[in-house]
C-alpha cells in the first residue's frame, strides 16, 4: 500500500473509532440522567480528541501541525467550560427536551442515531483540516526526509482564527453579563460586538474554521474546505442563525428592529434607524 494512503487509513480509522467509542459512552450517561444536553459539552472536546489521536500516530510534528493542536487545545477547553457553565442548574436543552416529549420511550434510540452518532460523523468532517495538517508531517518526513516549516498562508490562518476566538469568546462574556443584568428580561442586546452583528459567537466559530483550513490548505490539503463550509452552512441555516432567530421576536418585540439594522452574520457598521 502507498505509505501516505497507509497513513491517512491508520489516522482516519483510529480518529473514528475514538470519537464514535466516546459518543456511544456519553449516550450511555445521558440515559440515566436523561439529558442529552451532554453532547453539546463535548463538541468543542471532540476536536481535541481528533487532534491529539491524530498526533499520537504521526509524530514527530513539524511547527505547524503543533501550533494548530495548540489552538485547538485553548478553544476546545473554553468552549467546554463555558457550555458546561451555561447549562448548570438549567436542564436538558430544550432543543432535545422537545425531542424526547415528541418521542416517548423511543427517544432513547432516537438519540443514539439522530443526537450522538450523527455530531460524531459531522465531527469528524469538520475536524478534516485538523487530521490533514498533522498528518501532512508524517507525509513529508516520510517523502522527503524533513518536515515542513510554517508559510506566510499559516500566519494569515492563525490571524483569522485570532480574530475569530476574540469574536467567540467576547461574545459570549458580553451575552453572559448582559442575561445576569436585573433590567436584562425582554430586551435585545445590541452593545459591544452584538451592535456590529446579531451573532458574534456565530461568526467567531465559522472565521475560526476558516483559519484552522488555512493551515490544511498550506499543507496542500485545499480539499478540506468542506470543513469550514459546512460549518459555516450549519451555523447560517440549520443550528445556528436560523434556529435561534424562529421565535425570538415573539419573546423579544424589539429585536425586529434590531434585525433590521445589525448585520445576521458579518460584522458590519448598524444601519441608522428612522
Amino acid at each position: 500500500m502507498n505509505p501516505s494512503l497507509s497513513v491517512w487509513l491508520q489516522t482516519s480509522l483510529d480518529a473514528a473509532a475514538a470519537v464514535y467509542a466516546t459518543m456511544l459512552l456519553l449516550w450511555l450517561i445521558s440515559l440515566p440522567i436523561k439529558n442529552a444536553s451532554i453532547v453539546d459539552i463535548f463538541w468543542g472536546l471532540g476536536y481535541l480528541l481528533v487532534a491529539g489521536v491524530a498526533a499520537s500516530i504521526n509524530a514527530p510534528l513539524d511547527v505547524r501541525s503543533r501550533l494548530v493542536i495548540a489552538i485547538v487545545a485553548v478553544w476546545a477547553v473554553r468552549l467546554a467550560g463555558y457550555v458546561a457553565w451555561r447549562n448548570l442548574g438549567h436542564g436538558e436543552d430544550k432543543r432535545y427536551a422537545a425531542m424526547r416529549a415528541h418521542h416517548g420511550p423511543r427517544f432513547a434510540w432516537v438519540s443514539l442515531f439522530t443526537v450522538f452518532l450523527l455530531q460524531g460523523t459531522i465531527l469528524l468532517i469538520v475536524t478534516l483540516p485538523i487530521t490533514a495538517t498533522i498528518v501532512s508531517s508524517r507525509i513529508a518526513e516520510i517523502t522527503s526526509g524533513r518536515l515542513a516549516p510554517l508559510s506566510l498562508l499559516d500566519l494569515f490562518g492563525f490571524g483569522l482564527w485570532l480574530v475569530g476566538f476574540i469574536f467567540e469568546t467576547v461574545g459570549d462574556f458580553q451575552l453572559a453579563r448582559f442575561k445576569a443584568a436585573p433590567d436584562s428580561r425582554g430586551r435585545v442586546m445590541d452593545r459591544g460586538l452584538w451592535r456590529y452583528t446579531r451573532h458574534p459567537n456565530y461568526f467567531g466559530e465559522s472565521a475560526m474554521a476558516w483559519g484552522i483550513y488555512l493551515f490544511a490548505a498550506s499543507a496542500g490539503a485545499w480539499w478540506t474546505a468542506i470543513a469550514p463550509l459546512l460549518i459555516t452552512l450549519l451555523l447560517l441555516k440549520f443550528s445556528g442563525v436560523s434556529l435561534l432567530e424562529q421565535t425570538i421576536v415573539d419573546r423579544r418585540p424589539d429585536y425586529a428592529d434590531y434585525q433590521r439594522r445589525t448585520s445576521a452574520f458579518l460584522p458590519w457598521p448598524p444601519k441608522a434607524t428612522a
